[in-house]
């Protein structure tokens, strides 16, 4: 079976997928972030070392300052 790429954000409203734009999708995904921090959510990210380290760095960044976690693992200490 092959599956079509999404290339359009798409969000749900009343249980059905519609198209957004990429603000009302990513304003969607914060406010998701925020309720669930709000209500006590304990958050964790775990990162791949075949990563850059770049891309390491702004997950741990975003872990730390976005989620206010220090919950950040990797397969690279295995």
């Amino acid at each position: 079976m092959r599956y079509a790429r999404l290339t359009r954000p798409l969000v749900r409203d009343e249980g059905e997928l519609r198209e957004a734009s990429w603000d009302e999708a990513l304003d969607r995904a914060a406010a998701g972030f925020e309720k669930a921090l709000d209500e006590g959510a304990q958050t964790g990210l775990f990162s791949c070392s075949k990563a850059t380290n770049e891309l390491n760095f702004a997950t741990q960044k975003f872990s730390r300052v976005v989620l206010g976690s220090n919950n950040i693992d990797s397969c690279n200490r295995t």
